[in-house]
């Protein structure tokens, strides 16, 4: 079969062949259909972020697809279903599988990071961890459904636990933030977007946002939001990874407000000890989501609560990957997908 590998970081994905994967009893085989092109692969290739399993490894953790094999122990799928497979496969025994938090399993593997991935004709995965795709939602842009719409919903609805009526503040409106918008929006929430390009803050505004601000044309985000909600926002999402926006995030709060910090960083963060213990501030880290959720995600998308066609802006061949990551670098793209 046809994959993307990956060799090391700073030299581009190379497209070849390799063996296709041979599952286990308990697996299935996905006949990829699309897969979504994520910042974290960027992680990877641009800034020397190490993956788990040793290069050669097939990045790619957003797919969607039918399935082409069935091991002997799955009783749950059939050949030619349509599937969408989760960014992190869990191991259902550790203490936090058992007590609902799969998303920080100990034992969790990512889909091109732990093991080869979905940047391939063909992937492998326990067939636990697969969901049954409904032909409402179209198999293309339905692959984005596995992080960009699982990790916001995650965010927004376990982490913060938005309610109707709530202020919400999010900084970075790439295709994770755009969606934490999305989902804010769905549940009630009033929603501020930051960012410093017009084009992610008109996106913004099509996926719900009720104001926008560019930070680039603002001396003080932070004050101007306090100002402009009376006092702070409840909620404020990082959606970047940047010491300095998670800084601003935080500073957007009111008293008693929870900050939530969805984009990776290998930084430090300078943060006020006496506002967070005087003002009773909260501050969290939000990753990936619980399998639990998966089913009312796909629904929300099926009935049109949740946007996924109107968030793929390009599509590329397998071929053209490396071009779906220059795309990406000059911030050009909301969400693009590799299509086989």
């Amino acid at each position: 079969m046809k994959a993307a590998v990956f060799y090391q970081a700073h030299q581009p994905l190379k497209v070849e062949e390799v063996k296709k994967p041979e599952i286990k009893a308990d697996e299935i085989l996905v006949k990829v259909a699309a897969c979504g092109v994520c910042h974290t692969d960027l992680h990877y290739i641009d800034h020397g972020v190490p993956t788990f399993k040793k290069p050669p490894v097939i990045l790619g953790h957003e797919p969607s697809g039918t399935v082409a094999e069935i091991g002997e122990k799955v009783t749950n799928f059939k050949i030619g279903e349509k599937v969408l497979l989760p960014a992190v496969l869990t191991c259902g025994r550790c203490d936090y599988c058992r007590t609902g938090r799969e998303n920080i399993c100990t034992a969790q593997e990512m889909l091109g990071n732990n093991v080869d991935g979905a940047y391939a004709e063909y992937v492998k995965a326990p067939a636990k961890d697969a969901f049954h795709l409904p032909d409402e939602i179209p198999l293309v842009e339905g692959s984005i459904i596995a992080d960009a719409i699982s990790t916001p919903f995650h965010a927004v609805k376990n982490r913060a636990g938005v309610k109707p009526g709530d202020t919400v503040v999010v900084f970075g409106c790439g295709g994770i933030g755009i969606n934490i918008i999305q989902v804010s929006k769905a549940v009630g929430g009033i929603v501020w977007a930051v960012d410093i390009l017009e084009k992610k803050l008109d996106w913004a505004k099509k996926f719900g946002a009720d104001y926008l601000v560019n930070s680039r044309e603002t001396d003080d985000v932070a004050k101007k939001i306090r100002k402009l909600t009376g006092g702070g926002s409840d909620f404020a999402f990082e959606a970047i990874g940047n010491p300095a926006t998670i800084q601003q995030a935080f500073n957007c709060l009111r008293t008693g407000g929870r900050l939530v910090m969805v984009g990776y960083s290998p930084g430090d963060v300078l943060l006020s000890a006496a506002r967070i213990m005087y003002r009773e501030m909260e501050i969290m880290g939000s990753l990936g989501c619980r399998p639990v959720d998966y089913p009312k995600i796909i629904e929300l998308v099926k009935m049109g609560k949740l946007k996924v066609k109107e968030l793929v802006t390009h599509k590329f061949k397998l071929e053209e990957i490396n071009n779906a990551f220059d795309l990406m670098r000059k911030g050009e793209s909301l969400r693009s997908v590799i299509v086989f």
